[in-house]
């Protein structure tokens, strides 16, 4: 595809972690689609987990390219090749971490300044971004990851403080402000809210990201109108953020291949993965996953494999754990004959699954989930009810918009935000009750025709005429007439 002298060129700036490049990489593949000249800047480890998908695009005449640049770990004092925040083994090399993140402004500053794209767009974990696009005359636009509830509830918690109100970790509160009474715990809070003493740096990088928020020339949100309507026009009226719904960006991947290899590529094939499935019943399977990221420890494993053999489901199970540590866990985290148990009844996969294929299939029921906002949104795509179980980052309150607003899901009951380590386990019990209620209760039915109306508004968004669809076409036409205002 020839450049047209109008064309708009923008460029991707994804944060290394799994979870944010798969919405950026689809963002960027989705706009290219649409006449945008893309480049997309990385590094060469994360390169590796789209490289193909890109190269599909390019095969079909689409405009998309991709700029390697290196990732500083070993000028942070990091081990060579780590690049993504999921690699860090302990919290002690956060700090460090966040110093190499700094020390891509350098590399970016040099391609920006090659390209003289009309746009940068920039992972929310990257607020020097703003200052750097600015200096160069560029417009950047904030790629927030998560769902507008998540940050109107972050905004409202550093605003009115109530969790300073109560007296122990287990006490809930109201977090005033809100267009629903959202409830919390202080044991649900991220660290940013309880811990003050920052001794990582955390605290101080939560306040640039919600400075740049407010100095960026917009924020991209990965939503549609009709899934959190309240909280979009909370955000836009209440916040005084100029916001564009582009989402759900999971449904843009038409293709099979797509599909199977979006995030990286499968540990299983998925063509194995399909024929397992094919051999189910309609609605009878639970598909389990809990992202990209955190590893559920093998105590707590180990309840949810007691809970699915005591429940008699059938179920997909996708575990992350270190490959090292696999084999001398493995007694620790399944019941003694459990895999033997559970033959032709249960598929554990170890490592990454084909999700999008997985959900969408007819014979799956449930999504057992972390409520990572990745993740939600393709249970809302699939029409698939959900089984919530939040482990941190913005998942307690994704979890609040499944169960209690949208009324698409059940709690398991879980207690504790943590990254790193888990001091309350969620029980067996609470995990099987959970399971039975979203899978073969009285209000199981409703449950799903509320969750199958959600997957029909989601599609009718992206299509012509629909609420992102029609945002994006906005979007585009707003940056084309600032192009052609220098």
């Amino acid at each position: 595809m020839d450049s047209k002298p109008n064309q708009l060129h923008m460029v991707f700036f994804p944060y290394a972690i799994r979870s944010h490049m798969i919405a950026t990489i689809d963002l960027a593949r989705l706009l290219a689609k649409q006449g945008v000249k893309a480049t997309i800047v990385t590094t060469a480890i994360c390169e590796t987990r789209f490289s193909e998908t890109i190269e599909r695009d390019r095969e079909l005449g689409v405009e998309i390219s991709i700029r390697i640049i290196k990732f500083p770990s070993v000028e942070a004092g990091l081990p060579e090749g780590c690049e993504d925040s999921s690699s860090l083994t302990t919290p002690e090399m956060i700090p460090k971490f966040l110093h190499a993140l700094t020390l891509l402004q350098h590399p970016l500053t040099e391609v920006l300044e090659e390209c003289q794209p009309d746009c940068l767009v920039a992972d929310m974990m990257f607020p020097w971004a703003t200052g750097v696009a600015g200096n160069l005359g560029i417009p950047r636009l904030y790629f927030d990851g998560s769902s507008f509830i998540s940050t109107c509830v972050t905004d409202s918690l550093k605003r009115y403080q109530p969790y300073k109100n109560v007296e122990s970790d287990f006490e809930p509160f109201i977090v005033p402000g809100l267009p629903h009474q959202i409830t919390m715990t202080k044991l649900q809070l991220p660290t940013y809210f309880t811990d003050t003493t920052d001794k990582h740096g955390f605290h101080k990088l939560m306040d640039q990201i919600l400075e740049s928020d407010l100095k960026s020339y917009g924020v991209l949100m990965n939503s549609f109108r009709e899934l959190e309507p309240a909280y979009s026009e909370h955000y836009t009226k209440n916040m005084g953020r100029k916001a564009w719904h582009i989402g759900p960006l999971s449904l843009f991947n038409s293709e099979t291949k797509d599909k199977a290899q979006r995030g990286d590529k499968a540990s299983i094939d998925e063509h194995e993965c399909l024929r397992w499935l094919d051999t189910k019943k309609t609605n009878s399977v639970l598909y389990i996953c809990f992202g990209s990221v955190f590893k559920v420890p093998p105590p707590q494993l180990r309840e949810l494999a007691m809970a699915l053999e005591t429940s008699a489901l059938n179920f997909i199970w996708v575990v992350r754990m270190e490959e090292n540590k696999e084999k001398e866990e493995k007694k620790e985290w399944l019941p003694e004959g459990f895999e033997k148990r559970m033959e032709g009844k249960g598929l554990i996969i170890r490592g990454w699954a084909p999700q999008l294929l997985i959900l969408e299939h007819e014979a799956v029921a449930g999504f057992m989930t972390h409520c990572g906002w990745n993740s939600t949104l393709e249970g809302v795509c699939a029409g698939v009810p959900m089984v919530t179980w939040p482990l941190c980052a913005d998942q307690f309150d994704n979890e609040k918009l499944i169960v209690d607003i949208l009324k698409i899901g059940c709690r398991v009951g879980a207690q504790e935000w943590s990254k790193y380590e888990k001091k309350i386990l969620v029980k067996k019990e609470d995990i099987e009750k959970a399971m039975t209620r979203l899978m073969a209760s009285e209000e199981a039915e409703e449950i799903r025709s509320r969750a199958m109306a959600l997957k029909e508004m989601a599609r009718t968004a992206t299509e012509e005429g629909g609420s992102s669809y029609s945002d994006i076409v906005a979007l585009l036409d707003e940056l084309r007439a600032l192009k052609r205002s220098k």
